[in-house]
């Protein structure tokens, strides 16, 4: 599993002209599933996102998690994380689960980081043409893989 975690002082997702997930100050988390994924990566990588120290505390430190700042997420799933672009110049997504196993790994995602984050998340819609909107905080940008836990 694949994340590209982004600190937002605001996201939305909009599906057929309809906000359909919101924040404002928190984290935008963009997910990749791969057929190897199990509920091993997804409790692995929710402790990480929520438990990574990277908004401002009052001396101006990335030194608080989303838990103490009481921020918000908003998870949006996005197979072209793991595009393989190592021949020609169009991206293979091979890699990518198909929907019968990303789907249900997607949705114990975001039943995990609910419990994780003690509060629900906010959600983008599988498999739909989404028009993601944020303003990055900083900016902040960080991936992480769950395979080999960078």
């Amino acid at each position: 599993m694949r994340v590209v975690i982004q600190r937002v002082l605001e996201a939305n997702v909009i599906v057929e002209g309809a906000i359909v997930g919101q924040i404002q100050k928190g984290l935008m988390v963009l997910v990749g599933i791969v057929n190897e994924d199990d509920k091993n990566d997804i409790e692995w990588l929710s402790n990480k996102i929520v438990q990574m120290r990277i908004f401002e505390d009052e001396q101006g430190v990335m030194n608080k998690s989303l838990l103490e700042v009481g921020g918000g997420i908003l998870l949006v799933s996005q197979f072209t994380l793991h595009a393989s672009t190592k021949k020609g110049n169009r991206p293979s997504y091979i890699a990518a689960a198909k929907p019968e196993i990303s789907i249900p790994l997607y949705e114990q995602m975001i039943l995990q980081l609910e419990k994780d984050l003690g509060a629900s998340i906010q959600t983008g819609k599988f498999g739909a043409d989404m028009k993601v909107s944020l303003i990055n905080d900083g900016p902040v940008t960080i991936t992480i893989d769950s395979k080999n836990k960078e």
